[in-house]
Formats: structure tokens, C-alpha cells, sequence
């Protein structure tokens, strides 16, 4: 079984005493590929480094939403600079959040997720988008921009409805699932998932965050705990996780353009 986690902050400071082990129990439980998702540009940056470090992780850059209100000068001019690395495979994290806005002024956040999209066309990766209390908002900046022609991009650990999902999904974006959907008070969420598309389905841990049952609340997320996620989705989905695992994978590796054999 081959698993592909597509989100995972594996720059996270807590990790940084055990992160040669954490990468060998997600090797050990089957994950044959990490990205690590940047925040900042300092984010960004270790997460290059890392990826150069671990044949199996790659890199996305970018400026996390909640993060745009206070960036240094030059850091958006970094981010473009950084996208071009070999080791990386994708723009974000991005999207907008409206439960800390206050840290980060809404029409800000939308400026910055547009010109993530805007370097996602220039570079021809995918972008990542974060969406809390923003469901709407983010809509509508997904819509401008599919006015241009299908956009590239991954919906990170996606809680919306199912009308929501379709949206996204015309407009070209793949639906990516993280722990949350394992919760037991979400039954519609997984209802969602059972209908995305086999070929446009991707799962994601967003360690340290996010922790699936049954560990939620016990210790920090880990890659490897994307096997939780995939056996609550495959079974909600009807298919064997062998087969969903494998699916997911795939997905990931033609959305990111990785050859795990290269």
C-alpha cells in the first residue's frame, strides 16, 4: 500500500529533535511521499531544506493566510524566487481565513491568494488553498480566476458541503480530506467524500495538526497517520483501502507532477 501525504507543516519546530525517526515510521507505515507545506517565507525556506534533505518529501512555498498581516519586506519577492527550486511542487499554503482576520486583514489575504494563483499559472504548479469561515470568499476569488481558464489547485483539508465541493471541482480544483473527517461528528463530511470523484480525491494529514482518530488528543499528527484518514475513507466509499490508497496516490502524483519511480 502507497500513501501520499499532501500536507504536513513537517517544518514545525516540535519535530526538529525527531524528524529523521518521524520520516522512518511514515516510510515504515507505507507513505511513499510527503509535501511539506510552507507558511512564510522562513517556513518556505526550511521546507526546501528538508526536502533536500528526504528524497521522499517535497517543497510548496508560500504565505499562509493568517500570516500575510505582518510578512517582512520582500518576503512575497522571496516566495517567487523560491517556487522555482526543483524541489518544489506546489504554491501555498494560500486562501483566506476569516476566524483570525483580525490578525490579517481580509482584503489583504485576498490580494496575496491572488497573486499565489497568479504565480500558479506563471509557474504551472498547483496551488494550495486554506479556507476557514471563508467559504464564500474563497468561492468567489476561485471563480475570477476560473474566468481565465481551469485553475490548478488542491482544496487542503476541505470541510465544506457537497455544493461547495462541486463548485471547486468544475472549476478544476482537486477535494483533499485531513483528519477531521475521521471525528465521529463528522458524518457529513464523510458523506461528502464518498462522492468526490476516484480521480480527484486526495488525503492529507496537516501534521502536527488535525490528529485522527482514535489519537486525537493523545499526541501531535505525524504523516504516517494518513492511513487512519484513508481506511475512514475508503470504507465510507465502499472500496478497499489497498485500492484507495492507491488511488489517492496516483492523484497526487499527477496533480503534483511527481514520478515516484524517478
Amino acid at each position: 500500500m502507497k500513501l501520499f501525504d499532501t500536507h504536513a507543516h513537517l517544518d514545525n519546530p516540535r519535530y526538529d529533535d525527531d524528524r529523521d525517526a518521524l520520516m522512518q515510521r511514515s516510510r515504515d507505515a507505507g507513505v511513499v511521499c510527503t509535501l511539506a507545506m510552507g507558511t512564510t517565507a522562513a517556513s518556505s525556506r526550511k521546507c526546501i531544506e528538508i526536502a533536500d534533505r528526504y528524497p521522499d518529501v517535497y517543497a510548496a512555498v508560500g504565505i499562509q493566510p493568517t500570516y500575510v498581516g505582518k510578512p517582512d519586506a520582500g518576503d512575497w519577492d522571496e516566495i517567487v524566487e523560491l517556487a522555482k527550486h526543483p524541489r518544489v511542487k506546489a504554491i501555498g499554503e494560500t486562501g483566506l481565513d476569516c476566524y483570525w482576520d483580525d490578525n490579517a486583514p481580509l482584503p489583504l489575504q485576498q490580494t496575496l491568494f491572488q497573486q499565489h494563483i497568479e504565480l500558479s499559472r506563471q509557474t504551472g504548479l498547483p496551488f494550495i488553498v486554506h479556507m476557514r469561515n471563508s467559504e464564500a470568499e474563497v468561492l468567489q476569488v476561485l471563480q475570477d480566476a476560473g474566468k481565465q481558464g481551469p485553475v490548478n489547485g488542491i482544496m487542503h483539508s476541505f470541510t465544506g458541503d457537497w455544493e461547495l465541493a462541486q463548485k471547486c471541482l468544475d472549476l478544476g480544483m482537486d477535494i483533499s480530506f485531513a483528519g477531521m473527517v475521521t471525528f465521529k461528528k463528522s458524518q457529513d463530511l464523510r458523506e461528502v467524500a464518498a462522492k468526490i470523484p476516484a480521480d480527484r480525491i486526495l488525503i492529507e494529514t496537516d501534521s502536527p495538526y488535525l490528529t485522527p482518530h482514535p489519537f486525537r488528543s493523545k499526541r501531535p499528527n505525524e504523516p504516517w497517520y494518513v492511513q487512519h484518514t484513508a481506511e475512514c475513507l475508503a470504507e465510507a466509499r465502499g472500496v478497499s483501502v489497498q485500492q484507495f490508497a492507491d488511488q489517492t496516490t496516483q492523484n497526487a502524483c499527477r496533480r503534483f507532477a511527481i514520478a515516484l519511480d524517478a
